[in-house]
């Protein structure tokens, strides 16, 4: 049974009443708990360093291995997705265009504006160079797993087409020492890990930062902007994929122009910077960042872990959701629906955030200090009193910050007088020196003491709020770079706009490969309760610490990617036949016509 509009605000109300009241209920150290454990399990998974070998070098296969077909392809792909070879009797439920416009909006959100802004606080400019080089390998990934999945897509019970990695790991033929190995085990806990990403991806990350946004630009309340949202949202995903579909087809070529609007005018404002910040991407690749401003310096490792991690969640390639949008297109041969797939990271990565990032370096912000409201999981005390100034203090702290070394956290009280901090030590936040640090309470300065327990504040009430200068990372601090453009303060918008845009239908396409994770799980009768949680999940991470959705999303990522990347790996061989037999289909059904050499 279908909600109505009227149902759905009724369920919202009463949500609101569930809003904790911060003068009498703390989250901030069960937060930064959770946000602990958490980081834990990713060191093991999305954020180790096999993770991201493996995902490369899958890449890197298959560019090889079937001859580089993000570039023999790339011009046929153009021509498919403008349904130059398109016919209206194929099966499936959306067109080329509108499939990939769907999968894209899945792709182009929070991790073209957040995620950049991102990897290069923890990395440095370096760190694009390596999203570049995830996006660049990562077309010929999405290239063969979208192929495989649509190879193996279902007619449902309800009619549609449902698809994805789940559907080749039930049907497809896995051989291992001359025998049939079943792996249907392994497409159940890829569903479950979806449906887990469609939050941690889709839902949580997407409106927190435009939440973030509509806040830091219009002062408006970061469960006002929820709410409202989250009706719209319940609205459009209960039509399923050809409401989505027609969302999204309209709604992606419009905010790629009003966000390209923005950030060129930003890159040409500062058009002296253009030079020295491409220079400044490749100069640092093998060598890691070093420090500079309040920037602490970031070593290879890391800024290639960061970038590549980002990279991913930018663009998808490898981690099994595009597929699942795909695979509701008319087609009745994969590969073209694959090659429409190269499309994505190119557009998504290699273009979109090749713009953030030249905005965030030109412009210069990424390095500075700024005024912000400092969040607990990304704030710490040190024992002592550091200079970023001072080479040994710089060496002291970046050794910290990337786990080579240790300095001594503070165990204690602070002493805070008219809002200042009356202690000889030192504030970190996001991973910079603090300066200017006021404490206040219910909007008044505060005088008194707060507990610090491992470099962490104890503030038992919740009502404490920590501001001062320090770098900024994700949607604050793209928004702080379109400021520095011809637009001057009214650049701010634009973000805000696109950041609603690009997040609001990221969220949007990801609750379509939610409820089809559901569907290979529990049927189409289990979509509709889906639909409902994933929408009050939506309201909720509004106004919830913006650090640890990021850390559980790098979780989620991980996953849904490793099962994948194994399973179309395991499939390899398949490539080269389907690329022969769409090549032998092409030759029947549009003879004499130019084609790249489907071999």
């Amino acid at each position: 049974m279908l909600l109505s509009p009227e149902a759905i605000i009724l369920i919202f109300v009463d949500c609101t009443k569930l809003i904790p009241n911060d003068s009498t209920i703390n989250l901030s150290r069960m937060m930064q708990q959770i946000n602990d454990f958490l980081v834990l399990i990713d060191s093991f998974i999305g954020s180790a360093d096999w993770f991201v070998y493996f995902l490369l070098g899958t890449g890197l296969f298959f560019t090889i291995y079937l001859k580089f077909p993000q570039i023999r392809f790339f011009r046929h792909a153009l021509r498919v997705v403008s349904g130059k070879y398109a016919k209206s009797d194929l099966p499936g439920d959306t067109s080329h265009f509108q499939a990939l416009s769907t999968a894209l909006s899945g792709t182009v959100g929070t991790g073209n504006i957040a995620g950049v802004a991102l990897a290069i606080h923890l990395g440095g400019p370096a760190a694009l160079f390596w999203m570049l080089m995830t996006a660049a390998l990562g077309m010929t990934t999405k290239f063969v797993e979208v192929t495989l999945s649509h190879k193996y897509r279902e007619t449902v019970a309800d009619g549609s087409q449902a698809g994805g990695p789940m559907y080749y790991m039930k049907n497809a033929n896995f051989m291992l020492f001359g025998k049939k190995v079943s792996l249907g085990w392994v497409a159940t806990l890829f569903a479950i890990a979806t449906v887990l990403s469609s939050f941690g991806t889709g839902s949580l990350p997407q409106i927190n930062s435009i939440s973030n946004s509509v806040f830091a630009t219009f002062g408006i309340e970061h469960w006002i902007t929820g709410l409202v949202l989250s009706i719209f949202l319940g609205m459009v995903i209960i039509g399923g994929i050809k409401r989505i579909a027609a969302v999204t087809s309209k709604l992606v070529p419009a905010m790629a122009i009003i966000y390209f609007i923005g950030a060129f005018a930003v890159i040409f404002y500062n058009a002296g910077n253009i030079i020295p910040s491409f220079v400044s991407i490749f100069a640092d690749v093998f060598t890691g960042s070093a420090a500079t401003g309040g920037f602490l310096g970031a070593t290879l490792a890391y800024a290639f872990n960061r970038g590549v991690n980002r990279g991913l969640f930018s663009n998808e390639a490898g981690q099994g959701s595009a597929p699942i949008a795909h695979a509701s297109a008319k087609a009745n041969e994969p590969l073209s629906e694959g090659m429409v797939a190269i499309l994505e990271p190119f557009i998504d990565t290699i273009i979109i955030c090749t713009v953030t990032g030249l905005v965030l370096l030109s412009s210069g912000v990424w390095n500075e200090k700024h005024q912000n409201v400092f969040q607990q999981t990304d704030m710490f005390v040190l024992n002592a009193v550091y200079d970023e100034n001072n080479p040994q203090d710089q060496e002291k702290l970046f050794g910290h910050l990337t786990n080579k070394s240790a300095v001594a956290l503070y165990n204690g009280d602070l002493n805070v007088q008219d809002g200042s901090v009356t202690n000889n030590l030192s504030i970190i936040h996001a991973r910079s020196i603090a300066e200017d640090v006021k404490i206040s309470k219910a909007g008044s300065p505060f005088t008194g003491s707060v507990k610090v327990q491992n470099g962490n504040l104890v503030d038992p009430s919740g009502d404490l709020l920590v501001e001062g200068k320090s770098l900024v990372h994700s949607a604050p601090l793209t928004t702080i770079a379109f400021t520095r453009s011809f637009f001057g303060d009214a650049g701010q918008y634009i973000v805000a706009i696109g950041l609603l845009l690009f997040a609001f239908s990221t969220a949007i396409s990801w609750s379509y490969y939610g409820d089809r994770a559901m569907t290979f799980l529990l049927g189409p009768k289990s979509v509709m309760p889906y639909h409902i949680i994933y929408t009050i999940a939506f309201f909720f991470a509004s106004f919830t610490d913006t650090t640890i959705i990021w850390t559980l999303s790098g979780i989620t990522i991980a996953l849904m990617t490793i099962p994948n990347l194994i399973g179309i790996l395991w499939l390899r061989k398949e490539m080269p036949q389907i690329i022969k037999e769409y090549g032998e289909f092409f030759d029947k059904n549009f003879p004499g016509m130019k084609h790249p050499k489907f071999k």
